[in-house]
């Protein structure tokens, strides 16, 4: 059986053990999977002993780019963000991005040649940014710490780093920041005014399954979308990489569909 967990700050509410011991009963495999949340002071020791007593061990907010000194290798989508989520005998890789376009595809959301709003650019801003932009989307990103989001500007081209969030046509907002779980429960990094002028509405945080930065623009009519179809998505694009099995995007979904008939709220 493969011993697996997952990191961050707080974990404590995460559903990423029941999705990968799902998913990789469903390829064949079993595993045991640990939820270990984590202050900043205690990431040193946690992660050598993770490298040394786990198959593997999924990274979460916001330890992504902090694990990348304790690695030999990082691979993939991981070496083009500089964000890792995946750690496999010291190499890590980077699922969030391709998990995050297959949720688009799959909710039929084209961005190409559109103007987008990521909220947020560290690390799965990053990921969200650069797919968007190697979509054709028109991205424009906010950062409190204006600091991500000129790295990713100045690393990937072809995004707008704005100084403040202003009310503007966007054909999708979406949410990185993680403001709206945990301690923000119930707190929106922007407001009504911002969210009129937007076509829909996309946040990555799942719990609780309506932010409140969704609330809002439901309540204005907005398609919304919230993470846990990203979620699912990098967990099995992760799974595969530890089984070394080859992904596949059809059965993805039908995992998730089977998924959420299984868990149902």
């Amino acid at each position: 059986m493969l011993k697996m967990a997952t990191i961050g700050k707080d974990v404590s509410k995460s559903d990423s053990a029941k999705m990968h011991t799902f998913d990789m009963k469903k390829l064949g495999s079993e595993c045991s999977y640990d939820l270990i949340s984590i202050p900043k002071e205690e990431l040193d020791a946690t992660v050598k002993k993770l490298i040394a007593e786990y198959d593997a061990f999924n990274v979460t907010i916001p330890y992504k780019l902090d694990v990348i000194p304790y690695l030999r290798e990082i691979v993939g989508d991981a070496k083009t963000f500089g964000a890792v989520n995946l750690v496999i005998d010291r190499v890590g890789y980077n699922t969030d991005g391709a998990g995050f376009m297959l949720m688009l595809e799959i909710a039929g959301i084209d961005a190409a040649g559109k103007k987008v709003l990521v909220l947020g650019a560290g690390g799965a801003g990053r990921s969200v940014i650069k797919k968007l932009i190697d979509a054709g989307a028109d991205v424009c990103t906010y950062d409190l710490n204006r600091q991500n989001a000129e790295e990713v500007r100045r690393e990937f081209g072809g995004v707008t780093v704005l100084s403040e969030v202003v009310p503007a046509d966007y054909f999708m907002i979406i949410n990185v920041t993680g403001v709206g779980m945990h301690k923000t429960e119930g707190v929106s990094p922007v407001g009504a005014d911002v969210l009129a002028r937007c076509e829909r509405a996309v946040d990555l945080i799942y719990i609780p399954r309506k932010s409140e930065f969704l609330r809002i623009a439901e309540s204005l009519g907005k398609p919304i979308l919230n993470g846990e179809g990203m979620l699912f998505y990098q967990a099995y694009y992760g799974d595969c990489i530890v089984l070394g099995k080859q992904p596949n995007a059809a059965e993805a979904a039908k995992l998730f569909e089977e998924y959420k008939q299984v868990y149902k709220d």
